[in-house]
């Protein structure tokens, strides 16, 4: 802080002591300490007095940046951003006013009705399906033969050998 080493507090020692005496040394010690404690409660009050200070600035700030944002018409905002030419608003308001003029007419643009989109969607997947190529028939693959029939094998084998061979070999 103030910078300075053992040898400058040993001088400093040395010229309390001639100049105050041996007997005085206690009492200006006190006197001091007590000072340096003011001077460094002072500093704090200084240093907080700073910060509140400081504290307030920023929340003046902030303040200020919330009713900007309040202020600010967002909706108007984001309407024009989305729909600068407005027609996007004109078309839902025709669609509200045909709705509201009959409301078993669906919002479909063009007066189209449930059931005639239902007869376009359909058309619509069934030119789809033409699109598609047709899947190559996959080949069928014969079921291997059961372990009953294995066990008929061996039965057979076993009492006629030669009936055996017409069992096994089925077309031969």
């Amino acid at each position: 802080m103030l910078d300075i080493g053992w040898n400058e507090l040993l001088i400093v020692a040395l010229v309390t002591i001639l100049v105050v005496g041996p007997k005085e040394l206690p009492h200006v010690l006190r006197t001091v300490t007590q000072f340096v404690r003011k001077l460094r409660s002072m500093a704090s009050e200084f240093q907080s007095g700073l910060d509140d200070l400081a504290r307030e600035a920023e929340l003046e700030e902030f303040k200020q940046s919330v009713e900007k944002t309040v202020s600010t018409d967002l909706a108007g905002e984001l309407e024009a951003e989305i729909d600068p030419t407005g027609d996007i608003d004109r078309s839902v308001r025709e669609i509200e006013e045909q709705i509201k003029e009959d409301p078993r007419r669906s919002s479909r643009s063009g007066g189209e009705t449930k059931k005639s989109a239902a007869k376009s969607k359909s058309k619509k997947s069934a030119k789809a399906k033409k699109a598609q190529p047709a899947k190559p028939a996959e080949p069928s693959i014969a079921p291997p033969h059961s372990l009953a029939e294995d066990e008929a094998r061996a039965d057979a084998a076993a009492a006629d050998p030669p009936a055996a061979g017409k069992v096994a070999g089925k077309g031969s």
